[in-house]
């Protein structure tokens, strides 16, 4: 193929084995996309390409990745803004009929559509680094590490110390858009074939701000564009490592003073309009019935 068909905030260059997507920088261009500069994907990490009529004169081109293929929309799992989407090219309505003829040659060269048993989509690379509500994530390439916060840090965090995860010892990555109430990023331990129960390990994972193996966002804290990039060069390697069971790692009940930190943080997000008045009661209600 050879050819690029540009559109508003990329541009796809479609090539005879992949796509390279070149992402424009730019005011309004999506700090995801900025971040991510740009991206090659190889034909065999698609599943489908759809077009369809999109806003105020536009359609909308979108290829469609194989589950396992790409390592950003696996951390992403679905959270992700229509808008931000990486694999979704916005064009004007005149370039349907050139949009369409691209869709058809690249669904001829798709010729599988199930699970991937590998990443095929490069990520990031390391070193990478974010600041969370609780402390500053980093990543080397090797191992993560989290260091917490004078000001954020739950007590229990404090107690456990600075934390370093080697990636040999992790058996998944669990992020939470940090556009939603509660986001965070955790990162899960590895098992050795036997069950939760028979490694001494608890079915039900610790609150984030409690768990010294996750640090949790707040408002300007662990951005997407920053976090789920963060999340998705981690996830890269822990899978390549080979499968496990991942499972978390329990930590002791809240006491009253990390609730009290909870609510207050709660109140801040209601304040800013990010929390509904009956999210916040419900939440703040929550958050009081475990003292």
């Amino acid at each position: 193929m050879g050819d690029v068909l540009a559109g508003f905030h990329a541009a796809w260059e479609f090539e005879s084995d992949s796509v390279l997507i070149r992402y424009e920088r730019g005011i309004r261009t999506p700090k995801l996309f900025q971040a991510l500069g740009e991206r090659r994907v190889p034909m065999a990490a698609l599943a489908g390409v759809t077009l369809s009529p999109g806003r105020r004169g536009t359609v909308v081109l979108r290829a469609e990745p194989r589950p396992g293929a790409d390592p950003l929309m696996d951390a992403a799992d679905g959270q992700l803004k229509e808008g931000c989407d990486p694999y979704r090219l916005v064009l004007p309505a005149e370039r349907e009929a050139l949009a369409e003829r691209y869709a058809g040659e690249l669904r001829t060269r798709i010729t599988e559509t199930g699970p991937a048993d590998h990443h095929l989509v490069p990520v990031p690379e390391a070193p990478l680094q974010f600041k969370a509500y609780d402390g500053k994530a980093s990543f080397d390439g090797t191992a993560v590490r989290f260091r917490w916060s004078w000001t954020g840090a739950s007590s229990a965090k404090w107690k456990a110390g600075d934390q370093s995860f080697p990636v040999g010892e992790l058996g998944g990555v669990e992020w939470r858009s940090p556009e939603v109430f509660e986001g965070h990023l955790r990162l899960l331990r590895r098992t050795a074939g036997s069950s939760q129960e028979a490694a001494g390990q608890s079915a039900q994972p610790p609150q984030p701000d409690q768990d010294p193996a996750a640090v949790v966002f707040g408002l300007g804290y662990g951005p997407v564009h920053e976090s789920l990039p963060f999340a998705a060069a981690v996830l890269a390697p822990v899978r390549a490592a080979g499968p496990a069971t991942p499972v978390p790692v329990p930590v002791p009940r809240r006491d009253p003073a990390d609730i009290a930190d909870r609510i207050r943080h709660l109140g801040e997000l209601h304040q800013a309009g990010l929390v509904t008045d009956e999210e916040f009661s419900v939440k703040k209600a929550e958050l009081l019935a475990e003292l």
